[in-house]
């Protein structure tokens, strides 16, 4: 069979059992068998060993230990903490509330590295609080999904970490690489917010004081801490990913029962067990789509796609909008974990072979990614929102698609201006990124 049938079949099939609403993972799963039957030399055994030994990997153990950091931070009451000092701090401008949404979220993405974690823990604080407020439950909803992404784009990221691991790629260069890009799509938001506000003739608030600041700052500096031991940690050589994600966890218990004395054992026991669940998930998806990666890789299909490239004679600029394009459109259908193994892993060699920056490529297909989460069909974070929120997302979409434009904007520069995401990993560690 030849790339293009082998891509045909493992495609189709895939699309067609997600219109057909069966479960990603096992959507994945399934895609591959016809091929393992048609192709002589393979067998269905091989799908099971694919799976295992992308298993086999240690930089995966960060998976449950951010997830566990996120959640043993959002059940010690940090991210109240954490709307205090964005309160604090921009609570002032015309629309507070939707300022303190997208502040909170920035900060909160320094020390979750999950989006989910962002819109749920976030989005039950401060959705009603915004809808009191004279927000639209739609452009609330919309504002807590979309200021949600920066979690897997600012540091630490559990995408960046994954994308590192399978693609041998420095995790500390795409941290530092992150930064840049998630302010600037932090500060589009903010600005969308204030025109919102001062079209809608929204008032503004009284400003905190010096003393009500200095509080809030000192309520918040412990939790503010977790990015600077995790992203510090990692660039300074003082741990792995894996390490930092045991850190975090640790460091979040200690602050939940010692500290803040906001968690019990009761809860504890709770959030062990959703955990487990979530990181399960993710990490079946990540097995299923190594299988399905094995068999392009198999039937050389990143090799076909490489000679094509290079017959079009594609220079960094297109050829990081085509990869811009692909992963906008495969996050609005499948988990972002399971799109950078299939998609991410075929189009590396494609990307390196015009001369792309393998951590260019990356934040390229992370940011595509994470606008993937308010997209529908899928859109999980746009889900999440809509049901705190309790509103349908057709009613939502308008707000989500005003919010998001901006965000794009800032995608393309990311593609047009590679130095916005690589000039900070070439100053602090120029010798892994070259």
């Amino acid at each position: 069979m030849t790339p293009l049938v082998v891509s045909s079949i493992l495609f189709g099939l895939f699309l067609l059992f997600i219109l057909l609403r069966v479960p990603v993972a096992f959507a994945l799963a399934l895609a591959c068998l016809p091929i393992f039957f048609l192709e002589p030399r393979l067998t269905p055994i091989l799908l099971l060993q694919a799976m295992f030994k992308s298993y086999n990997a240690f930089v995966l153990l960060a998976v449950p230990f951010f997830l566990l950091a996120a959640n043993l931070m959002n059940a010690a009451g940090i991210t109240d903490r954490l709307i205090r000092l964005s309160r604090a701090l921009v609570g002032h401008l015309p629309g507070g509330l939707g300022h303190v949404n997208v502040v909170v979220s920035m900060l909160f993405a320094g020390i979750s590295g999950s989006s989910t974690a962002d819109a749920a823990g976030i989005g039950s604080l401060i959705i009603p609080q915004m809808k009191k407020e004279g927000f639209t439950a739609s452009f609330s909803v919309a504002v807590t999904a979309c200021s949600s992404v920066m979690g897997v784009i600012i540091p630490p990221s559990i995408l960046m970490i994954v994308w590192g691991g399978l693609m041998s790629v420095s995790i500390g260069g795409l941290f530092l690489a992150g930064v840049v890009p998630g302010i600037l799509i932090g500060l589009a938001q903010l600005v969308t917010v204030y025109v919102y506000a001062r079209r809608r003739g929204m008032g503004m608030h009284e400003r905190a004081t010096a003393r009500e600041l200095a509080k809030a700052i000192a309520s918040a500096f412990l939790a503010l801490l977790t990015p600077v031991i995790i992203v510090g940690g990692i660039v300074g050589g003082f741990f792995t990913p894996t390490e930092a994600s045991v850190i975090a966890a640790i460091y979040a218990l200690v602050l939940g029962l010692l500290v803040y004395r906001t968690l019990d054992l009761t809860k504890i026991g709770r959030i062990f067990y959703d955990t487990g669940r979530f990181a399960a998930i993710a990490l079946f998806c990540i097995g299923t789509a190594s299988a399905f990666g094995f068999i392009l890789a198999y039937f050389k299909v990143p090799a076909a796609l490489v000679a094509v490239v290079q017959a079009m004679d594609l220079g960094v600029t297109e050829m990081g909008l085509a990869v811009a394009i692909a992963f906008l459109v495969i996050g609005c259908f499948i988990d972002a974990i399971p799109a950078i193994v299939i998609l991410g892993t075929v189009l590396l060699p494609v990307a390196q072979s015009v001369g792309m920056h393998p951590i260019h490529f990356a934040i390229i297909g992370i940011v595509s990614l994470a606008f993937g989460l308010v997209t529908p069909p899928y859109g999980l974070c746009l889900l999440i929102a809509c049901s705190i929120g309790q509103i349908s997302i057709r009613h939502a979409i308008r707000d989500v698609v005003i919010l998001l434009l901006p965000m794009l904007g800032i995608l393309i520069l990311i593609v047009f201006f590679p130095s916005i995401s690589l000039w900070l990993p070439r100053l602090l560690m120029p010798q892994f990124v070259n």
